[in-house]
């Protein structure tokens, strides 16, 4: 098994492409099984000749990618700016299927029929993972995500939201030698590999774990018997002056993925926004449904809550560092969130030195918490392979 990543900034798209080529020949590449690649808005007029010369010149069994806000590979990440990510590996006995899910009534099929759903995913007693990237217009991500789950248990889905685009039309997915505009494409691999994901949230409990005792869809009303409200701001009023501050930035909560458990830590809840509060009922309302008796925990977020959180993710990847790995970090994550370029990938690196990364930015990333295909925002998402 080996995996190789090449990254270009060239402006133009054949001088993109051509260093890109060069890259993985004096890397002594010997032929591809599989390729990811990853382009930014810049090249997307000429995104059938890119596609078409990397499949040529590629030659793999399958490829699949998108565009993105801005990509990463080798040891940069590159943003707002022109960006070519290519990752290609070799992987003796795997099997690759390539797929594509288009129009409205393709959906209609995929979503209500799991046989149907697992033949077109390519699901199978040894399938290992999928890897896969929608356009966010396009792709009813949630209904997909709950299904992928009934249809193709224990195959997590890794990968994101094509971010290119400001509106219907402008994102890109590749699958294979076609450029697509529409949809979802994806990958099942299947065989002798372990395809592992990762996913750092970025953020940190603050107060504790608390049961949900009065509750409708996405509406808390009673935390522990006593309104939600209150609870919080008895959290609030006993934190500290540097996570008071925190709260400035945005609050969050965690659910808790199982509630067999005596105790909650890292990667234990699946963290989603507070959306609003109601100070006259007391009520809180998160960007999720909950449910009376689940467990729930605010959290905050920054840049350094944020890289503390994937350092520690990675830190446990030192030991058996994978033969290659693909990231999907938010676009709200780069520069945007850290006051350097190059966090995450400078992240992964430092973990997995001899691990080959490439990816992109996307517009929300998929990844498995608990054992459960879900969307997120403002993570970092790893495919990694060994």
């Amino acid at each position: 098994m080996k995996f190789l990543s090449a990254i270009s900034a060239a402006p133009d798209t054949d001088d993109a492409v051509t260093e890109v080529l060069r890259s993985f020949q004096a890397q002594g590449n010997a032929g591809a099984d599989v390729a990811f690649v990853f382009l930014t808005a810049h090249h997307t007029l000429e995104a059938d000749r890119l596609v078409e010369k990397l499949w040529l010149e590629l030659d793999p069994q399958c490829m699949v990618g998108c565009s993105g806000d801005g990509v990463l590979g080798g040891d940069m990440e590159i943003e707002r700016q022109p960006g070519l990510a290519v990752m290609v590996g070799q992987l003796s006995g795997v099997r690759f299927h390539p797929f594509h899910i288009a129009d409205d009534l393709d959906w209609r099929h995929m979503l209500t029929d799991e046989a149907e759903l697992a033949e077109r995913v390519g699901y199978g007693p040894l399938t290992r993972g999928i890897v896969g990237f929608g356009d966010p217009f396009t792709t009813p991500a949630g209904q997909l995500l709950t299904a992928l789950d009934a249809a193709c248990p224990n195959a997590p889905l890794v990968g994101g939201m094509a971010s290119s685009g400001r509106q219907p039309g402008e994102n890109i997915l590749i699958r294979n030698d076609q450029v697509l505009e529409r949809g979802f494409v994806g990958v099942s691999i299947s065989g002798p590999v372990a395809v592992q994901a990762v996913v750092s949230q970025g953020c940190r409990p603050i107060g504790k774990p608390l049961v949900v005792t009065k509750a409708k869809e996405n509406i808390i009303e009673q935390l522990g018997g006593r309104p939600a409200m209150e609870m919080l701001r008895e959290i609030v009023n006993s934190l500290g002056p540097q996570d008071e501050k925190l709260l400035s930035s945005g609050l969050f909560i965690g659910r808790a993925i199982s509630e067999y458990r005596d105790t909650f830590g890292r990667g234990d809840f699946l963290v989603r926004n507070v959306i609003g509060v109601d100070e006259q009922t007391g009520a809180i309302a998160a960007a999720d449904f909950i449910r009376v008796g689940q467990t729930v925990q605010f959290h905050v977020r920054d840049a350094a809550t944020a890289g503390e959180d994937l350092a520690a993710m990675l830190e446990a990847q030192k030991g058996n560092p994978a033969a290659g790995s693909l990231l999907f970090s938010c676009n709200g994550r780069g520069t945007r969130l850290f006051n350097t370029s190059g966090h995450d990938i400078g992240q992964a690196k430092k973990a997995m030195p001899q691990t080959p990364v490439a990816g992109f930015f996307a517009a929300g990333e998929f990844g498995p918490v608990g054992g459960k295909n879900f969307i997120h925002g403002h993570t970092a998402s790893f495919a990694m392979f060994r």
